[in-house]
């Protein structure tokens, strides 16, 4: 699938107004009494996953009331020592707790409490394009998409550290070659969802590799989605990025790793049986052709190592066989789940 080079300028002046119901600590009813919003109209939710962004949530919760004026948004604060609900809450927004630390938990948290027909979610370091919310809701609902991601541009040094460009840029590529075209920024924190997609996703992960999660889940699925481009500015001052280059680089590898052996175990244990079964050759063909001119075996620990490694490398494909038949049965049923769901008729 390829990605258009921008946004819509101009979103089309159908798309429907929204409410926002949610089956947490109000009810769907008063929620919407509240937004003063039409119970039979889709349902638009923003989550905003917030850590200490005092000086950026009330303008964040601000822009999208703005951008969205039928939407609901939710701050989940995720244990801020600073004033973000108070500033979430002063500007807006329904405000919620998560208290266990992590990005991942508290992207699990929204997805099971909060019911709605379109999901927006971003982060709350107004780092996002407000006035792109619309053109990105318009493009799902229109082309009964399940996910459209915001691909970064403009950035300053400031906001996209040349590590994290480097990083998103590498980790992207991997998640291309192992699944499939259609995402080029894997890391983007401004995503637009189906109902079917949050309700069909696992949420497994506890960090900022929930996104490498997004993007997966999507590709494995073959679910149908869209990359836009959206400016992507600095943040406000006072605030700093909670991502460390390193420390989460290297869990999104992981996290990476363990996706495509999860997904993909044939291929991986092909390649590890592949390289054991040459190093098993290339060790025992000496001893072998040794064998047949003299008889002997002078090396026998070298035939017994080379003998092992053949050994493990049959072990190896028949691990990837199994496997992938596992995998294959989880995949049908993650597609049972995601088809279980409706889809948002363009009508509606």
């Amino acid at each position: 699938m390829s990605a258009p080079t921008q946004i819509l300028d101009h979103p089309p002046a159908t798309v429907p107004p929204a409410t926002g119901l949610d089956r947490g600590w109000q009810s769907d009813q008063s929620i919407a009494e509240q937004f003063g919003l039409v119970p039979n109209q889709p349902r638009i939710a923003v989550l905003i996953p917030c850590h200490n962004e005092e000086a950026a949530i009330g303008k964040v919760v601000s822009d999208f009331q703005h951008a969205l004026p039928d939407a609901v948004v939710y701050v989940y604060d995720n244990n801020s020592t600073d004033q973000t609900m108070l500033e979430a809450r002063a500007a807006g927004a329904v405000v919620r707790r998560e208290r266990l630390q992590g990005k991942g938990h508290v992207v699990r948290r929204m997805f099971a409490d909060i019911d709605a027909d379109v999901y927006i979610l971003v982060d709350g370091d107004d780092t996002y394009d407000p006035d792109a919310a619309p053109g990105m809701l318009a493009m799902l609902i229109e082309r009964q998409l399940d996910m459209v991601n915001a691909a970064r541009y403009g950035a300053v040094r400031e906001a996209y550290r040349p590590g994290h460009r480097f990083g998103n840029v590498l980790l992207s590529a991997m998640v291309v070659w192992a699944f499939g075209d259609g995402i080029t920024d894997l890391l983007s924190g401004y995503r637009v969802f189906s109902r079917r997609f949050v309700k069909s996703f696992p949420a497994l992960s506890s960090g900022f590799e929930t996104e490498t999660e997004f993007t997966v889940h999507a590709l494995a699925l073959h679910m149908p989605v869209q990359e836009v481009r959206s400016l992507y500015r600095n943040r406000a001052a006072g605030t700093q990025s909670k991502l460390n280059t390193v420390r989460d680089g290297i869990r999104i590898l992981r996290s990476i790793m363990t996706l495509i052996q999860q997904e993909r175990p044939l291929q991986v244990f092909s390649f590890a049986a592949l390289a054991l079964l040459s190093l098993g050759t290339s060790l025992g063909i000496p001893v072998v052709i040794e064998f047949l001119h003299s008889g002997l075996v002078p090396r026998l620990p070298t035939a017994v190592l080379a003998t092992g490694l053949v050994l493990l490398a049959s072990l190896s494909l028949a691990c990837g066989l199994i496997l992938d038949a596992v995998a294959r049965g989880r995949k049908e049923n993650k597609r049972l789940a995601y088809l279980a769901i409706p889809p948002l008729e363009p009508g509606e």
